[in-house]
C-alpha cells in the first residue's frame, strides 16, 4: 500500500531520535531486516528500544561492517555513482533520450513498477507493462498518458505464477514485430502463505523466479536481434531484495521446494530473491561466453511500503513507524532500477548487484557459481516437466 507524500518524506527529516530509539533504527537497518522485523517487532519493540544488550547483539551479528552504508542510508549521503538512497528516478534519468528503447517492465501497474513505468516513458521509451490485472495496468497506462501525452504505453496481460501464461505473453509481444532493448523483471509477491502455482511449484518461487526464468529465455532472441541489429546494448533488469541474504541454510531447496512441512514464508521469499540474483549471475555468464551484447544485473529497491507488503502489511506498518529514517518513497525506491536500465555509467557492466544505485557485495551463497549453475538446471527442468502437466 502507497504511503502519502507526508509519510514518504518522513525519512528525510532531521535526525531527532534519542539515543534508545536510534538503537532501534540501527537493529532494523541491518541486512537480517526482515528474519528480525517478524520474530521480535510487535512482541519486544518496547524492550528493544531500552536494552543495552542490542548493541552487542548488532555486533556479533556483523553490523559493524555495515556502517558506512547505513551512514548513507539514513542520509542520502551519494556513492560512487554520484547517486545515493535519496536519489529518485527522474534525478538518476536525467539527461536520458530513450526514445529509440522498448522496454518490457513486469508488474508495471502500481509501486515501484508504476513509477519506473512514468519515468521509462518520460524520458521517451516504448513501454510494455506486462500485469497479471490488466484494468489496473490500464489504469496506470491512463495516469502515465495524462500526465506526458506523448507518452508510448501498451499493456499486455501477464501472470508470472503461470507458465502457460507466460509462454502465451511472449508469443503475443513477439508477434507484435518490436524490438526489444530492456526486460525489467519487477514483479513478485511477498511474504505469502504456502500455496502451490498451477504448475505446481510453491507460490513464491513460481513468480518471483520461475516465471521471469522462461519469460526471459523466451525473449532472448528478439532481444539479440534488436542488440545486433541496432547496435545498442540491451539490458535485463532482475529485482531482487536484501533479503536474499535470508533463506534456507543451503539457499535454495532444490529437494524440498514445495514441502509444506519445511516451508517458513519468510525464507522463502529469501529463496526466490536469492534465485534472482543467481539467474542474473547465470545469464550474465553464457551471454558473454556467446558474445551477445546484452547485460543482465540485479538489484535491491530498498524498503518501501508497497502492495508486496500486503501479506504482512500490520507488522510492516508498525515497523516502518519506528524505523522512519531507513524507508524509501516510490520515486527513491524506483530509482536503482531506472539507473541500471538507463545509465550510460553502467555501458558493458554486467553480472552485478546494486542498491541504492551503486554496486553492493552480495551474500555468500549468491556468489556461487556452482549453486548458481545447479539453479540454471534445476528451473529448465521444472519448466520442461511443468510442460507436460
Amino acid at each position: 500500500m502507497r504511503l502519502d507524500d507526508a509519510q514518504n518524506d518522513a525519512r528525510r527529516l532531521p535526525l531527532v531520535l534519542g539515543g534508545s530509539n536510534f538503537v532501534l533504527v540501527f537493529l532494523f537497518c541491518y541486512s537480517s531486516v526482515f528474519d528480525l522485523f517478524h520474530a521480535y517487532a510487535v512482541k519486544c519493540a518496547c524492550r528493544i528500544c531500552y536494552s543495552y544488550h542490542i548493541t552487542s547483539f548488532l555486533l556479533v551479528l556483523g553490523a559493524e561492517k555495515h556502517q558506512m552504508g547505513l551512514l548513507s542510508l539514513i542520509t542520502g549521503r551519494p556513492g560512487a555513482s554520484g547517486f545515493g538512497s535519496a536519489s529518485t528516478a527522474e534525478q538518476v534519468t536525467d539527461g536520458v533520450d530513450a526514445s529509440n528503447l522498448t522496454v518490457i517492465i513486469t508488474g508495471g501497474p502500481s509501486g515501484i513498477g508504476l513509477e519506473t513505468s512514468r519515468v521509462f516513458a518520460l524520458r521517451g521509451a516504448h513501454v510494455i507493462i506486462a500485469a497479471r490485472n490488466t484494468e489496473a495496468a490500464s489504469e496506470a497506462k491512463k495516469s502515465i498518458t495524462e500526465a506526458n501525452p506523448t507518452a508510448r504505453v501498451d499493456v499486455l496481460k501477464l501472470d508470472l505464477s503461470s507458465l502457460k501464461s507466460v509462454r502465451a505473453f511472449a508469443e503475443q509481444f513477439n508477434s507484435m514485430n518490436l524490438p526489444l532493448n530492456i526486460l525489467i523483471n519487477n514483479a513478485g509477491v511477498m511474504f505469502c502463505p504456502f500455496q502451490l502455482s498451477e504448475d505446481g511449484v510453491e507460490m513464491q518461487f513460481a513468480t518471483n523466479h520461475l516465471g521471469h526464468f522462461l519469460l526471459t529465455n523466451l525473449l532472448l532472441d528478439n532481444m539479440k536481434a534488436t542488440a545486433e541489429s541496432t547496435g545498442i546494448e540491451g539490458r535485463i533488469v532482475n529485482l531482487s531484495s536484501i533479503a536474499h541474504e535470508h533463506t534456507y541454510p543451503k539457499g535454495i531447496q532444490f529437494d524440498k521446494l514445495n514441502d509444506k512441512k519445511t516451508f517458513d514464508r519468510r525464507s522463502a521469499y529469501g529463496q526466490s530473491k536469492l534465485a534472482n540474483i543467481l539467474h542474473a549471475k547465470e545469464l550474465s555468464r553464457r551471454l558473454k561466453e556467446e558474445g551477445a551484447n546484452i547485460t543482465v544485473n540485479s538489484l535491491h529497491p530498498g524498503v518501501i511500503m508497497t502492495n508486496l507488503m500486503r501479506h504482512s502489511y500490520a507488522v510492516m506498518k508498525a515497523i516502518q513507524v519506528a524505523t522512519c529514517l531507513i524507508w524509501k518513497n516510490v520515486p527513491q525506491g524506483a530509482a536503482t532500477t531506472c539507473y541500471v536500465g538507463l545509465s550510460h555509467q553502467l555501458k558493458g557492466v554486467t553480472g552485478k548487484y546494486f542498491a541504492d544505485c551503486n554496486e553492493e557485495k552480495t551474500s555468500k551463497l549468491a556468489e556461487s557459481d556452482v549453486l548458481a549453475k545447479q539453479l540454471w538446471e534445476f528451473s529448465e527442468e521444472l519448466v520442461k516437466s511443468a510442460s507436460q502437466i
